[in-house]
C-alpha cells in the first residue's frame, strides 16, 4: 500500500563492509585452555583462589605449614640432609669483613675487630642456623640487642626468635597496616614487630598474650617474598611436603613387603584338585622348622618358597625422580641432595652445579644485604665509642665505612684443571687478583701480604722459592680418531 510512498522517499545507502571490517564488529573472546573447567580439571583446580599474599598465607596456614615442615625434616634422613647442606654452602663458615677505605690501617683495624667481635656472638652459626629456618619456616627473625655478658667489649648481640612468637595475640582483621605481629607506615615500612614474651608451644609458659613491641631498627628479618606485598614467609621446602610423604610411605612399603616375603619359609602346594589323591591337610596351619633338617612331605603335596616382588626393578628410578623433583625447590642438583654422585661425569657435574652455584651467590647476597650490612652498622655505632678499640682516624663519623663480604668459595672438582684457567685469565688479563681470589673466599691483600713475607722469610734462610709453572697443554690433532683424540686433551 505505501510501496509508492516509500519509492518517492531516499532510500538509506546499505553499509557494505569488507571481511576484515565484518570481523571488528563480532565480539571477540580470547581464550585459554588451562582456564577452562570442565569435569576432568575441575578436582585438580578445586583450591585456586584469588588470594592476596598475605590472605593466602595466613597466620594458621603458616602455622600448619611450619609444623608440618619441621615434622618431616626431623624424621626424614633426606629432608634433614638437604636444609644442612643448604644452610653449610651458603653460610659455610660464615662471612669476612674487607673494607674498602682509603687508609690500610682503619682496614685492617675494624676488619679485625669485627671478626673478633663475630667469634663472641658465635654469627657464622647463628646464620646457618637463620638460612635453616627460612627453608623449614619459612622465614627467622633476629634481635639486635644488649647483652652485658658478652665476651667483646662491643656488647651488641644477636638474639634468634622463632617466627611462632611475631605475632599479635589480640590483632583483631580490621586493623590496618598490620600483618601479624608486623605494622607498617602508610609507605609499606616496617615499624615495630610484635615479640610475644614466651613460645606459644612452651607448655610452662604463662606468657602466651603477652609481648614486646620491637622497633623495625633493631629487628630483623630475613624471608623471600614470592609475590609483591608478601609481608611473611612460608616454608621453601612447602612444595616438596607431600613429595617427601611419597617417598616416606613408598619405602615403607617396599621394606614391608619385602618382610612379609621373608617372614615365610616356604609354602606347601599341590597340584591335585580339590578331595583328590593327595592327603588332607588342615589349610593355614603353620608347621615348626629346625635348622639343617630334612622333612618330608604329605603326600601329594610340594614346598616351594614365596618370591618376593620387592624391592622392584624400578624402586630406585622412583627414587632418584622423588628426589630430583624435591630438591629442584631449592635449586639443588640430585647429586647434592642425594649425597650420590655415582650416574654422574665430569661435564654433567659441573653443568648441574653452575645453577645451584648461582642460587648460593643470590642467597648469600640477600644475607649481604638483609643481615650483614644491619649488623654491621649497628656494630661501629657502638664500636667507634669504645675507646682503644679502632684507630682515632676509625672513629670520626666522616670516615668511608665502605665495604664488602667475602664467603667461602667452592672447591673445584678438577682442581689442576682450575689452576690452568686461572694462569691463562691472568696471563691474558680478563681477570685480577682479587677476582680470584674472591672465588675463592679470600682477600687478595691479605694472601699477598702474607705471600710477600713467605718470600721474605725464605731469602732470609737462604731457601729459593720454587716457582711452579703450569704445563703446557698438548693440542690434539685432528686425525678423525675420537678415542685418540680424547686421550690428548
Amino acid at each position: 500500500m505505501f510501496g509508492w510512498l516509500q519509492a518517492l522517499l531516499p532510500s538509506k545507502p546499505a553499509l557494505r563492509l569488507r571481511g576484515a571490517d565484518r570481523r571488528l564488529l563480532k565480539l571477540l573472546r580470547g581464550r585459554y585452555d588451562a582456564a577452562a573447567t570442565n569435569p576432568d580439571n575441575i578436582r585438580h583446580w578445586a583450591n585456586a583462589d584469588g588470594l592476596s599474599a598475605n590472605a593466602a598465607a595466613s597466620p594458621e596456614i603458616r602455622r600448619i605449614l611450619r609444623n608440618r615442615s619441621r615434622y618431616e625434616v626431623a624424621n626424614n634422613s633426606y629432608a634433614r640432609g638437604i636444609v644442612l647442606t643448604l644452610a653449610n654452602d651458603v653460610v659455610g663458615t660464615g662471612p669476612r669483613l674487607q673494607m674498602l677505605a682509603t687508609d690500610p690501617a682503619v682496614n685492617q683495624a675494624v676488619e679485625r675487630a669485627f671478626a673478633d667481635w663475630a667469634a663472641a656472638v658465635n654469627l657464622a652459626e647463628k646464620l646457618r642456623t637463620m638460612r635453616m629456618s627460612r627453608a623449614e619456616d619459612g622465614e627467622a627473625f633476629g634481635i639486635l640487642t644488649n647483652n652485658p655478658a658478652l665476651a667483646h667489649k662491643v656488647k651488641l648481640d644477636l638474639r634468634l626468635v622463632e617466627a611462632d612468637q611475631v605475632t599479635t595475640p589480640t590483632m583483631k582483621l580490621s586493623v590496618e597496616n598490620a600483618v601479624d605481629g608486623i605494622v607498617f607506615d602508610a609507605y609499606g615500612n616496617p615499624v615495630e614487630y610484635h615479640v610475644l614474651k614466651g613460645h606459644p608451644g612452651d607448655l610452662t609458659s604463662g606468657l602466651a598474650l603477652q609481648y614486646d613491641r620491637v622497633q623495625a631498627g633493631s629487628m630483623l628479618h630475613y624471608f623471600r617474598a614470592d609475590r609483591p606485598g608478601q609481608s611473611r614467609g612460608v616454608p621453601e621446602i612447602t612444595p616438596a611436603l607431600s613429595l617427601f610423604a611419597q617417598l616416606r610411605r613408598y619405602t615403607l612399603a617396599v621394606i614391608a613387603a619385602a618382610e612379609s616375603a621373608a617372614d615365610f619359609a616356604g609354602i606347601l602346594y599341590t597340584d591335585s584338585p580339590a578331595n583328590g589323591e593327595a592327603e588332607s591337610v588342615e589349610p593355614m596351619d603353620q608347621i615348626q622348622l629346625e635348622r639343617r633338617m630334612l622333612v618330608t612331605m604329605p603326600g601329594g603335596w610340594k614346598m616351594g618358597q614365596l618370591h618376593a616382588e620387592q624391592p622392584a626393578t624400578t624402586y630406585a628410578e622412583f627414587k632418584h625422580e622423588i628426589l630430583n623433583e624435591i630438591a629442584r625447590c631449592l635449586n639443588m642438583p640430585f647429586n647434592v641432595a642425594a649425597g650420590n654422585s655415582s650416574g654422574y661425569n665430569y661435564a654433567s657435574g659441573r653443568l648441574d652445579h653452575q645453577t645451584y652455584f648461582k642460587s648460593i651467590r643470590v642467597d648469600q647476597a640477600h644475607i649481604g644485604r638483609a643481615i650483614l650490612d644491619r649488623i654491621f652498622q649497628a656494630w661501629a655505632r657502638e664500636a667507634v665509642l669504645v675507646d682503644g678499640l679502632l684507630p682515632q682516624s676509625a672513629r670520626i663519623l666522616s670516615t668511608d665505612w665502605s665495604h664488602q663480604w667475602f664467603w667461602d668459595g667452592h672447591e673445584h672438582v678438577d682442581p689442576a684443571k682450575e689452576a690452568n684457567a686461572q694462569e691463562t685469565r691472568l696471563r691474558n688479563t680478563t681477570t685480577t687478583l682479587a677476582v680470584e681470589f674472591a672465588r675463592q673466599g679470600r682477600d687478595w691483600e691479605v694472601e699477598v701480604r702474607q705471600r710477600a713475607k713467605e718470600i721474605a722469610l725464605l731469602k732470609e734462610l737462604g731457601i729459593a722459592a720454587v716457582e711452579v709453572v703450569p704445563e703446557k697443554q698438548a693440542v690434539p690433532v685432528d686425525t678423525g680418531d675420537e678415542e685418540a683424540a680424547d686421550a690428548a686433551a
